[in-house]
């Protein structure tokens, strides 16, 4: 069976912080910002709005019949509104659906590990039809004051409906992977107050840039590889990559270490910054409103992030 996405819907917050609103209470400037991590905006959720209401406006946008037969929610977030309940169980009760519904947390890579959670349901039965949804309110868990962090990130939501697909359509390979060993170069505390090996837990985001640029210019080159031969493929045969949304130089250094055109990368964080486990959907949304994708196109989605958790899929596009 093969298994794809069949609809793409998203949603940001109306509140627009630019490069140089951010100037006005920091120590940068729209060039620092620009020059070291390719974003101009970004978008803050409102008093009122929470990741779950992000995760339900994106899935309002989808067409009626887009939800109807859905049977499982995942959302992908590090931003849920609870403990419990899950931000999918708020999704499923929003929209009545008759589907089993839970959060799963990976950070940044968080969406294309959903992505292959929903597939293998689907492939194995479980499940018919899926949503499977990144949506964070990162600006919760930033510090205002650090103008390291406070720049990067921003919220949002995007969501895909996952069922059974025609050939060639499709995901053709997932590969998916964890270091542990890194979680001290980007974490956010919450009931614990320090790591096991020891180190402090914050409430804000705090971030190693270095570290982890160097994990994140590694591994998405080889996971893209890895995914991409896993699918039979060459990397030569991708028409487009669509990697998270992290920083403009991890995205280079990508295209550079597997000697690839730029212009094959999708690359919207200039339109609003870092969403985490959202900025994939954002990336494919942008790409398909530009006409940077067409039906038949096969694509490699590349996520990294906290934890550290890294995740690639390959798909022939079916729509």
């Amino acid at each position: 069976m093969n298994v794809g996405i069949t609809a793409l819907a998203t949603h940001l917050p109306e509140k627009r912080i630019t490069n140089e609103d951010l100037s006005r209470t920091l120590d940068t400037s729209d060039e620092w910002i620009y020059t070291r991590t390719g974003i101009k905006q970004r978008f803050l959720a409102a008093e009122h709005e929470s990741t779950s209401t992000l995760a339900i406006q994106a899935t309002a946008k989808l067409a009626p019949e887009a939800l109807s037969g859905v049977d499982l929610v995942i959302v992908a977030t590090a931003t849920p509104d609870a403990y419990f309940p899950s931000v999918a169980a708020l999704v499923q009760d929003h929209f009545k659906l008759q589907a089993a519904a839970f959060d799963l947390s990976a950070a940044c890579a968080g969406w294309a590990y959903a992505l292959n959670v929903a597939a293998a349901q689907i492939q194995a039965g479980t499940s018919k039809k899926a949503l499977v949804i990144g949506a964070e309110t990162l600006s919760r868990i930033t510090n205002w004051e650090d103008r390291t962090t406070a720049v990067l990130f921003g919220d949002g939501a995007g969501v895909a409906v996952l069922e059974e697909v025609p050939e060639p359509y499709g995901f053709k390979s997932f590969v998916w992977g964890t270091d542990g060993s890194g979680g001290k170069h980007l974490h956010s505390g919450a009931t614990a107050k320090t790591l096991p090996s020891g180190e402090a837990l914050h409430p804000y985001i705090v971030q190693n840039g270095r570290e982890v640029f160097k994990f994140a210019t590694r591994v998405i080159p080889e996971a893209i590889l890895t995914a991409t031969r896993k699918a039979g493929l060459n990397v030569e045969d991708l028409d487009r990559i669509v990697p998270h949304q992290a920083n403009a130089r991890i995205i280079e250094a990508a295209a550079d270490r597997l000697k690839l055109d730029l212009g094959k990368f999708v690359v919207s964080l200039q339109e609003h910054a870092n969403n985490s486990s959202a900025t994939i959907p954002l990336a494919l949304d942008y790409a398909r409103r530009n006409n940077l994708l067409k039906k038949g196109d096969i694509i490699a989605l590349a996520g990294f992030g906290g934890g550290l958790t890294w995740a690639s899929a390959v798909l022939v596009w079916a729509y």
